[in-house]
């Protein structure tokens, strides 16, 4: 198959036609192989997997790739989120969304390994793990033994029989994943101490991978896309450097076995070097790596590709047109906005909804997108909002946080008057809380774009109005969405008036002087900035959790991270303690808490006790609009899925819904899923 560009002769370079071997990119923007969390029970591709690619597709990017870490070999798996090229069962599945994929002018390849090391023993087929040296891997935790040359000889040929199944599935490609992987492992120094033709030299540490690709080029010959996701420079004391790296690469591409190179960086075996190495999150600079892929192409002959943190398109297209890449992976950003390229050729650059780096699509619990509810749900939701088919309807929010400012740009897609009532002179609500860590200033943008989005919707927004009953009745609204979010609530804590909100110190509507005791009663990301913040004002904090680490609510790659910060601030966490009570002694308090394992009760003096334990639901409002209502404000479940709205308009009567906060505390994601799910059948 052969993918023709849709734009002849672009002046944007990301616009231009690219050649790869016989294949024919329509332009230079992909998205790179990743485990997406999407795959059947049985690890085939099946219809959620496939639509969730397809949107790209339909978006208008030129390659998306699939399958992170699909696995060729039986003692080659993880608990979840792989598929299996180990079966002939996978061809039907490749054929069916190869065509679709084709069908909207796009490439598929597929990325296929064999984890070594990172597998887990203790799942699905339950067998050890191999790798060169019996090193165990601090990530996934497995103790391999030393793969013996008859290991080798039958994983070789697993990779060469999962390749053709790739090839009669009718992919244009895959990449052969090599970096922290059973190939990567051979070539680190790090990872192989072997003492046979296997180890030593570089000519010994590459034999293995040398092998596996030319049984794959052997086995598929030279009309099917073959690549390698390879790591650069691993980063690390011990390891490859980038010298070693590129003497390595230069051998697989001297024997013709690879058609591009996927440049990657760092090391994977660490929760830790994932999040600031291989995917970096918003903690991390723009494009980390992007010089360092750039110094490879200019060392070979062959396409470079490299995804890591390129979120923008100003990025994008300096890769591009200064030459550092061929291909240019805008991973994470597509799961943000399948339809980038879409936006860039109409002329709507501003209106791509950008991916903050919140590496949620990172977490066990996918699908997920911290900023984009519909991605991973693409079998039951659209990401292009779908004009209603019936009369325009008055739509009133009343709450300007993540879910009122996501069910008022839904409501206005889909050709709704709306008018979005707020109580502060800004818009954001809680999330204008969330920038204050210092490393969460892009979360920002979940907020100022969708201020953009409501502009250009032409949505009527009233600042600084703190909605009642006739305000919102004044608008003889159609349906009403309150979303005017949570509280902290500590009226049921013993001398919890006593206390500081984690809020009132991120807005600093208090100032704290002396040692504080903040106690983290939900593992989120409040308790762990509010202490940041104290400590960096020079104050003294002991931090106490309900839980036994710090924000176990959250995804590991923010786990982790919050893990150093606080160490870096010499903030020691104490987990598995509830707060019994607070009382006054003095001009201090006296704080009581027990240990959840051993029931011994601690009690700590402190100048400021500063709570976090989530939030009520702001629900005044609410109530007061049911008895107006047409239907009793009945919003759980079922009619959420399918509201039942009032189709006779009775003037006067208005369907009443709540959502976000206002309905329960939660989070970002779950607050915008609620306004998706109920206004895109208003």
């Amino acid at each position: 198959m052969k993918i023709i560009t849709e734009t002849k002769n672009p002046s944007d370079p990301l616009l231009r036609s690219f050649k790869l071997g016989h294949l024919t990119l329509r332009n230079r923007i992909m998205s790179t192989s990743h485990a997406c969390g999407l795959g059947d029970s049985d690890h085939m591709p099946g219809e959620a997997y496939q639509a969730y690619h397809l949107a790209k597709a339909q978006g208008g990017l030129a390659l998306t790739m699939f399958g992170g870490s699909s696995y060729v070999s039986q003692d080659s798996k993880w608990s979840s989120g792989q598929l299996s090229v180990a079966t002939d069962k996978v061809i039907p599945y490749f054929q069916k969304f190869s065509n679709r994929i084709h069908a909207e002018g796009a490439a598929l390849m597929i990325q296929i390994t064999h984890l070594g090391r990172r597998a887990e023993t203790n799942t699905q087929s339950w067998m050890p793990s191999v790798a060169p040296s019996p090193i165990r891997e601090r990530g996934h935790r497995s103790i391999p033994r030393e793969i013996n040359h008859d290991e080798i000889a039958r994983i070789v040929r697993e990779f060469g029989d999962a390749a053709v199944r790739c090839k009669e599935g009718g992919l244009d490609g895959l990449e052969v994943m090599t970096q922290g992987h059973l190939i990567g492992q051979f070539l680190s120094p790090d990872t192989n101490k072997r003492t046979d033709k296997f180890g030593g030299t570089a000519k010994n540490r590459a034999r293995f991978g040398l092998m596996v690709l030319e049984e794959i080029r052997n086995r598929v010959g030279g009309d099917f896309i073959v690549g390698m996701r390879y790591a650069v420079d691993e980063g690390i004391d011990g390891g490859q450097d980038f010298d070693d790296c590129l003497h390595i690469l230069k051998m697989f591409e001297e024997r013709g076995l690879i058609d591009f190179v996927n440049a990657n960086y760092g090391r994977l075996d660490t929760e830790l070097s994932l999040v600031v190495d291989c995917m970096p999150g918003m903690q991390e600079r723009q494009a980390p790596w992007l010089e360092k892929a750039g110094a490879v192409k200019k060392e070979i002959n062959l396409p470079v590709f490299h995804a890591a943190k390129i979120n923008d398109i100003a990025t994008a297209r300096h890769a591009i047109s200064d030459g550092l890449l061929d291909m240019v992976a805008m991973t994470r950003a597509h799961i943000a906005d399948p339809d980038i390229v879409a936006k860039i050729k109409r002329g709507d650059e501003d209106r791509i909804r950008p991916c903050v780096g919140a590496v949620h699509c990172m977490d066990q619990n996918r699908p997920i997108c911290l900023h984009n509810p519909v991605t991973g749900r693409e079998k039951a939701w659209s990401h292009r909002i779908q004009k209603s088919l019936g009369k325009s309807k008055k739509v009133v929010i009343v709450g300007g946080g993540p879910a009122g400012l996501e069910a008022a740009r839904i409501s206005a897609e889909r050709g709704h008057k709306a008018v979005l009532f707020e109580a502060a002179n800004a818009l954001g609500g809680q999330l204008l809380l969330a920038d204050k860590a210092s490393w969460r200033r892009d979360i920002r943008a979940i907020v100022d774009w969708r201020g953009n989005e409501l502009a250009h919707l032409g949505v009527d927004i009233r600042l600084n109005t703190f909605a009642e009953v006739e305000d919102v009745t004044a608008e003889t609204p159609d349906v009403v969405i309150v979303s005017t979010g949570g509280i902290p609530d500590f009226s049921l804590i013993e001398g919890g008036h006593l206390c500081t909100s984690a809020w009132d110190v991120l807005g600093r509507q208090v100032q704290i002087r002396g040692d504080v005791l903040v106690y983290d009663g939900t593992g989120r990301h409040t308790a762990p900035t509010a202490a940041e913040m104290l400590v960096k004002a020079g104050q003294e904090v002991y931090y106490f959790m309900i839980d036994d680490l710090p924000a176990k609510e959250l995804t590991y790659g923010e786990r982790v991270i919050w893990k150093k910060q606080l160490a870096e601030q010499n903030i020691v966490p104490t987990g598995d303690h509830s707060l019994v009570s607070v009382e006054r002694m003095g001009n201090r308090l006296a704080t009581t808490l027990i240990s959840d394992l051993t029931g011994k009760e601690t009690r700590i003096e402190t100048s400021a006790v500063v709570l976090e334990t989530g939030v009520t639901p702001v629900s005044e409002l609410f109530d007061e609009l049911v008895a107006g209502s047409a239907n009793g404000g009945r919003g759980d479940l079922s009619s959420t899925l399918s509201p039942k709205l009032n189709s006779q308009m009775v003037p006067g009567r208005y369907d009443l819904f709540r959502i976000g906060d206002a309905a329960g505390s939660r989070n970002i994601q779950a607050a915008m899923f609620d306004a998706l799910r109920l206004c895109q059948t208003i």
